[in-house]
């Protein structure tokens, strides 16, 4: 129960734009808490709780840097999403853009 759970956090934690967003941001490494609430139109808090969020589905970690919160992607739950947008590559054909269908 405990896997099957984690990847309902996973699904869950990336369904939402802006948590994709920080991922996204985080891809290129480390990012202060500060500078990465800086770069979205809402308040600190709100970004703290999609935060939480991405941390419970294992998908960042949080390391302290002197006296600053530093959030690092940590990548490997992806695979269980991945593994499963990849099961239904077969209903795809070859030939039509993936985004339209």
């Amino acid at each position: 129960m405990g896997r099957v759970r984690a990847n309902i956090d996973v699904f869950h934690a990336v369904a939402d734009p802006t948590r994709r967003a920080i991922l996204d941001r985080l891809q290129a490494g480390g990012v202060a808490v500060a500078e990465l609430a800086a770069g979205f139109a809402m308040s600190r808090p709100a970004v703290s709780k999609h935060l939480r969020v991405l941390r419970d589905a294992r998908l960042v970690r949080k390391d302290k840097e002197g006296r600053e919160r530093v959030y690092r992607l940590t990548p490997g739950p992806l695979r269980d999403v991945s593994q499963w947008v990849e099961s239904y590559e077969g209903f795809w054909p070859a030939t039509r853009d993936h985004r339209g269908a």
